[in-house]
């Protein structure tokens, strides 16, 4: 039941990041909702194999490299999903920052 609700939680705020940033498009929930699933899935297999493999040069950019991983997975979701797509790397940065902020506000929220 608690993945079920962060699955909505983080559709939720998948479609609210959208409607916030122009580069950004999500055609509706239901695309909201695959495109929360494939980011999910993407970040539980993906993205610690490639912050292991790029460990060092992480550690050299003080971890700045962090958010350009995470926009160049937001790039290939949006190219997995259909009825998501970003409009360039600057647009994926900036959803991967905002969504993480909304995130948190909506899941504090829920918590309460």
């Amino acid at each position: 039941m608690r993945i079920i609700v962060s699955w909505i939680i983080l559709a939720i705020s998948v479609f609210a990041t959208a409607y916030l940033l122009p580069g950004i498009h999500v055609t509706d929930f239901v695309a909201a909702l695959w495109a929360s699933l494939g980011l999910g899935i993407i970040n539980a297999v993906l993205r610690p194999i490639i912050l292991i493999l790029t460990l060092p040069i992480n550690i050299l950019t003080l971890g700045l490299l962090t958010f350009v991983i995470n926009a160049l997975l937001v790039m290939f979701a949006a190219h997995l999903v259909d009825g998501f797509m970003v409009d360039g790397f600057v647009w994926a940065l900036l959803f991967s920052l905002v969504l993480s902020v909304i995130n948190g506000i909506l899941g504090a929220l829920i918590k309460k």
